[in-house]
């Protein structure tokens, strides 16, 4: 079967089955976490309470990542698939059951949120390096990851979208049971896939697969700066949700639909940023777009503590979701193209723990923010917070790309040196496409 280059990996039968099913849970996930964020304001009129159950969803990521990627390296990553999958269908059952008889309160918001945070956690690593054993031919893996980030992000403008319309025409629990429901799709394509044989489980110990895991990623310097670095636009650049509710109702006078739409705009942005990912041919360049997205979102969030026109909002919220996008899945190509691939899974653990982990810490940060300073400035030191890892991301860039070139060399992605010190010409070609 052939594919446009753009779609080069889904000639894989394994992750055309995932993407499709997988594709319609994200509308469900999204969906209901618009449901959620809408909820939970009207139940409490305040930004940091909305914080607070935000941050119950993300924090397992801070502390159980490593565990989950130590695992992940171990155990059968498609059975792991399938349970968490199906605790996650569970949850979104119960919610809707509570909300739906009328017994939900701000507090068991906040327990279901924990678990699912707890749930997701196993969910994104696992996820993450799975994508090696559906897309088994090694030229593939960077379209499918960009595929992947494209799929959660057209997820997450029709998502929202739908949410809002259910919103006003019906009520959160819908939302809710629609989300459960589309957990079936996922968990049928999961069953229907061919793998090569069992994957092999090691017997090594856990304590000394956290401790082989935590000593790589924080040795190697472009391994370790792409976390870092990740991680500070999860914290300052992603919390931006949190002030969402609040920005609709105070700065644009807007309801439910409004809140949507700005959330479908940022989706919009980060689609077309997903799109852009997946037509590159290599990952050759990818530093010199993370800090250019990184300095578009540092930029975007200035700008969202002045704006007051719905459309210039939706516009900010577009250039916000595209500099998020290139940010993540650039980010992830690279830590999967130069990870070994038996430390893969922990690797990408890291990955989840600087992208889920630090986000509840910015959301709950960034709800404090907002209560005492109120929401203009907030946005303010965010935005200036970015843009500063940006500024230290670009005067460390020549040297990081020194170091990630004999990899790229084992690859075949660069030919070898023409000596042993790297010329300007040739250090340039690692940031150029």
């Amino acid at each position: 079967m052939n594919f446009h280059p753009l779609l080069c990996s889904l000639a894989h039968r394994n992750f055309r089955l995932y993407f499709s099913g997988q594709g319609i849970s994200l509308i469900g996930t999204w969906m209901q976490q618009v449901a959620m964020s809408w909820l939970v304001y009207q139940m409490t009129k305040s930004s940091l309470q909305l914080s607070v159950v935000l941050f119950g969803n993300q924090i397992p990521a801070l502390f159980l990542s490593p565990v989950a990627g130590a695992l992940v390296d171990r155990w059968n990553r498609h059975r792991m698939l399938l349970l968490t999958q199906t605790l996650a269908m569970v949850q979104a059952l119960v919610l809707a059951l509570l909300t739906w008889t009328g017994r939900i309160d701000v507090w068991q918001l906040l327990l279901l949120s924990l678990f699912l945070g707890i749930v997701n956690t196993f969910d994104m690593t696992t996820r993450q390096a799975f994508l090696s054993e559906m897309v088994t031919r090694p030229a593939d893996l960077g379209n499918a990851i960009a595929l992947n980030s494209m799929m959660v992000h057209v997820a997450r403008l029709l998502g929202p979208m739908l949410a809002g319309i259910l919103l006003a025409q019906t009520s959160a629990e819908v939302c809710f049971l629609l989300n459960g429901l589309s957990y079936l799709a996922v968990l049928l394509a999961l069953r229907a896939m061919r793998l090569e044989g069992p994957r092999r489980e090691r017997s090594t110990p856990l304590w000394q697969g956290l401790r082989e895991g935590f000593r790589y990623v924080s040795s190697f310097a472009p391994i370790r700066t792409l976390l870092l670095l990740l991680a500070l636009a999860s914290m300052a650049g992603t919390s931006y949700t949190v002030l969402l509710p609040e920005l609709t109702v105070r700065q644009l006078d807007g309801d439910a639909q409004t809140l949507a739409f700005l959330m479908a705009a940022a989706g919009l942005g980060a689609l077309t940023g997903a799109l852009f990912l997946a037509s590159r041919k290599s990952v050759l360049g990818l530093e010199r777009w993370i800090l250019l997205a990184l300095t578009l979102l540092g930029g975007s969030l200035l700008t969202l503590a002045v704006v007051a026109d719905f459309l210039l909002a939706l516009l900010v919220l577009f250039l916000i979701g595209l500099g998020i996008m290139v940010e993540l899945a650039a980010s992830n190509t690279l830590l999967q193209t130069i990870a070994a691939e038996d430390k893969r899974g922990r690797v990408m653990s890291f990955y989840t723990m600087a992208f889920l982990g630090m986000a509840p810490l910015g959301s709950l940060l960034t709800g404090m923010l907002a209560t005492w300073l109120g929401l203009p400035l907030t946005c303010l030191i965010n935005g200036l917070l970015c843009l500063a890892g940006a500024a230290l991301f670009g005067f460390s860039l020549p040297h990081l790309c020194v170091l990630v070139r004999p990899i790229y060399v084992r690859l075949n992605l660069l030919p070898p040196l023409t000596s042993g010190i790297a010329t300007a010409s040739e250090l340039e070609t690692v940031t150029k496409e």
